[in-house]
């Protein structure tokens, strides 16, 4: 059962932050307006808040969400998302987004390969419940579409970044 102390502090961040970079890949393949992105937000944060209810949730992920449960982890992992999204354009967040999410991977599959394959899985699940948080398209919610194809399309892509 892997925790922080299987990882050196820089790819402990790395792993921080992957929670947070797979919700936000799928926010930047296909921006909504306001609503949809808090709702976006809002599907990211329960996900971490029932991981932390799970008994029977992976170690690996009950000590990611725990530290981000304090100001310190938080703080890395905020400041960690800034360094990907800074001074690009819209349309480089999301690959920037990938990246990171593949050089966790094999940082997963190196330091923790017990708990790698279940760590990739929940990022996968939390990127799912971003793109079906909101309704793209339609009027006042009606007609819309819950995931759209470029939505579709970045979950494929962070399946792949994350070899799962």
């Amino acid at each position: 059962m892997a925790d922080k102390t299987n990882f050196t502090p820089d790819e402990w961040k790395k792993v921080l932050e992957a929670p947070l970079l797979a919700g936000f890949a799928v926010s930047a393949a296909d921006p909504s307006g306001f609503i949809g992105i808090l709702q976006e937000g809002f599907a990211s944060a329960k996900a971490l808040a029932a991981a932390k209810a799970d008994s029977g949730a992976d170690a690996l992920i009950k000590a990611v969400v725990e530290d981000l449960l304090t100001p310190d982890g938080r703080a890395a992992a905020r400041e960690g998302v800034k360094n990907v999204v800074h001074g690009v354009q819209l349309g480089e967040i999301k690959d920037r987004a990938l990246a990171e999410l593949r050089s966790t991977a094999s940082i997963l599959d190196a330091k923790a390969p017990g708990d790698s394959a279940a760590f990739k899985k929940w990022l996968n699940d939390i990127a799912n419940l971003v793109a079906e948080a909101g309704t793209e398209g339609g009027f006042l919610g009606f007609g819309g579409v819950k995931v759209t194809e470029a939505e579709r399309a970045t979950l494929a892509e962070i399946s792949t970044a994350l070899h799962a």
